[in-house]
């Protein structure tokens, strides 16, 4: 497998899955890893997640579900292939399609209805939010610099069939407008869980999950707390990782 200078090859402790990952550039998170255990697919079921980054999305759910075909959509060409890459390493060709083009555009390319569930974990900042980083492809992870939280909305409901459903994590601060926009495009959202730093701080990350023109109630789950102490994972984040806590 062709490996590019400041790239790496990173287990993901499943099945004997690796990812390709470029240090200097935006690797994966734990946000990805979190929505991937949060969604649901069914077996036979179809799934697009919108800006894939490096796949790692449909790598965990193809690992950990029964789903049928995982698509990736990626606007950054070298983290498209740097993804297809990825998909190769893992020889997921014939389950895991990586597709380079524009969130703005996804239901041009791919049809209305044409899926089961989408998943994202979107950009978190507007303009109004914080700096700017200085290096081209982490802003445009981080920032709605290509895409908008509506843009991301609009096409994941376009693209789901009816009942399909719609997850995404991204910042408990923004909970209004999304909820607003969700329900803008008959998503309504069913399940919520809010991932606290620690058990004593207020949460930074929030998981939701929306249907498809569903009626109106929503459950919110526990709260996952993502460390015990310093340095030290709760044990459902070793859990969720796969990880062994000694």
């Amino acid at each position: 497998m062709t490996l590019y200078e400041d790239e790496r090859i990173d287990d993901l402790n499943i099945k004997g899955y690796r990812i390709i990952q470029n240090q200097k550039k935006f690797c994966f998170g734990m946000d990805a890893v979190l929505l991937s255990f949060f969604a649901k697919v069914k077996r036979g079921e179809n799934v697009l997640d919108l800006g894939t980054g490096t796949g790692i999305i449909p790598i965990l759910l193809e690992a950990k579900t029964e789903g049928k075909q995982f698509t990736g959509l990626e606007i950054q060409a070298e983290s498209a292939e740097m993804a297809n890459r990825s998909v190769a390493l893992n020889n997921l060709q014939h389950k895991i399609k990586i597709v380079e083009g524009d969130i703005k555009q996804t239901a041009a390319i791919f049809g209305n209805g044409a899926f089961d569930v989408v998943t994202t974990n979107p950009p978190y900042m507007n303009d109004e939010h914080g700096l700017k980083n200085p290096d081209l492809p982490k802003a445009i992870a981080r920032h709605e610099i290509l895409c908008t939280l509506e843009d991301v909305i609009r096409e994941g409901a376009k693209v789901l069939k009816a009942n399909g459903r719609f997850y995404m994590v991204h910042r408990p601060f923004r909970l209004v407008e999304i909820f607003t926009i969700l329900k803008k495009y008959k998503l309504e959202p069913k399940r919520m869980r809010l991932v606290h730093p620690y058990i004593d701080k207020e949460p930074n990350m929030v998981l939701i999950e929306a249907i498809k023109g569903a009626k109106s109630r929503i459950k919110i789950e526990k709260p996952l707390i993502v460390y015990e102490k310093v340095n030290e994972y709760h044990p459902e984040i070793y859990e969720i990782y796969g990880m062994i806590k000694f």
